[in-house]
């Protein structure tokens, strides 16, 4: 037969976005990931843009060896746009912005893998810009979560004494340890 335990108190929700402070050490490793892969999207975007690549041609036009069309263009203008603005804005902005870019560029690649050489292929993706969509959102989602997860955090990190509220006890002493 099943068991489990009963909860008597309401679970508390994390928010993430009350716990670093604006000058917090990480808040250097959340801008520098949000900038660099923003001003390196925006640069391609640009360069699209320049060549005046139809907006959904699906033909082999090429900018920094990526496969891309208008579409794409406008699209890494815009996301890369968003992470200079996370990047400016810092902390907790920018960590969160990491973290859920990071996911749609998995997801995107997911996506597009799925939809090479057909008809529905609109924004012109091929196997480079597949690899260069996971490799983008492992590392906005690295530099997202650098500091927030992770199983050895400091007990002075906000994010672990969020998740203990009930403080650090010492070795072998849990709280529903029966004597």
């Amino acid at each position: 037969m099943a068991t489990h335990a009963v909860h008597t108190k309401p679970r508390r929700r994390i928010q993430f976005d009350q716990h670093l402070p604006v000058d917090h050490r990480l808040n250097t490793v959340y801008r520098i990931g949000a900038g660099l892969i923003g001003a390196f999207l925006v640069v391609f975007g640009v360069l699209g843009l320049i060549n005046h690549i139809g907006f959904f041609n699906t033909g082999g036009a090429t900018v920094a060896g990526l496969n891309t069309n208008g579409t794409l263009s406008v699209l890494s203008i815009v996301v890369g746009a968003i992470l200079l603005v996370g990047m400016v804005l810092g902390g907790n902005v920018a960590s969160t912005l990491n973290m859920v870019f990071g996911v749609l560029f998995l997801l995107n690649g997911f996506l597009f893998l799925g939809l090479l050489d057909t008809t529905s292929n609109f924004l012109a993706f091929k196997i480079q810009n597949v690899f260069f969509s996971f490799i983008v959102g492992l590392l906005l989602m690295t530099f997202g979560m650098y500091g927030r997860v992770g199983s050895t955090l400091p007990h002075d990190n906000p994010y672990w004494r969020a998740r203990h509220p009930e403080g650090s006890r010492p070795e072998g002493h849990a709280p529903d340890q029966v004597r």
